[in-house]
């Protein structure tokens, strides 16, 4: 990866509270589609759970991030080996657009815009208040990305908690105090 597309893959704050980043991954837009959307595929790159694809619709998002890569990293003591949580579609425009609520706080929006034979994916992360809860989100995102990305290529992992250890100090640094 150059330089530049290196620099692309972090995420950044593009207003108060709302974190943003793209990854160009390998197409096509359906194939990434069904990685967002289908609970099978979901869980290899992010969280379980099935959803039915209708605006309102409740869904669980189940991580099991120990059975992300092999082997998984040495995963933080802060962190238990499940979380789960309640969620609910906002917007939803296959295969373009998905949003949904996280939590009982904040909204995640999914894009994807095909460039030739790549798709490129953008995540908007909004209503991300505490500066730790930004930090922890947009490692997660940039490390979860990572995971999606090698899937997509055929490619296995580099070992997710592992990962997540190395971006800690990264996004530290680049986001705002």
């Amino acid at each position: 990866m150059s330089e530049s597309a290196n620099a692309s893959a972090y995420g950044e704050v593009v207003e108060p509270a709302t974190l943003k980043i793209n990854r160009l991954l390998p197409g096509p837009i359906e194939r990434v589609w069904s990685y967002l959307t289908e609970g099978d595929l979901r869980r290899l790159w992010l969280a379980a759970g099935d959803m039915e694809m209708a605006v309102g619709a409740s869904f669980e998002l189940i991580w099991r991030n120990d059975e992300l890569t092999n082997p998984p990293g040495r995963r933080p003591e802060n962190y238990g080996e499940e979380h789960r949580m309640q969620s609910r579609i906002t917007e939803l425009e296959p295969p373009r657009k998905l949003s949904f609520t996280w939590s009982d706080a904040g909204e995640v929006t999914f894009e994807l815009e095909p460039r030739g034979a790549e798709v490129l994916l953008t995540i908007i992360h909004h209503r991300v208040i505490e500066r730790s809860t930004l930090l922890s989100v947009s490692t997660g995102w940039h490390a979860h990305l990572d995971i999606l990305a090698a899937r997509l290529r055929g490619e296995d992992p580099a070992p997710f908690w592992d990962r997540v250890d190395e971006l800690k100090a990264e996004y530290h640094r680049r986001l705002p105090a």
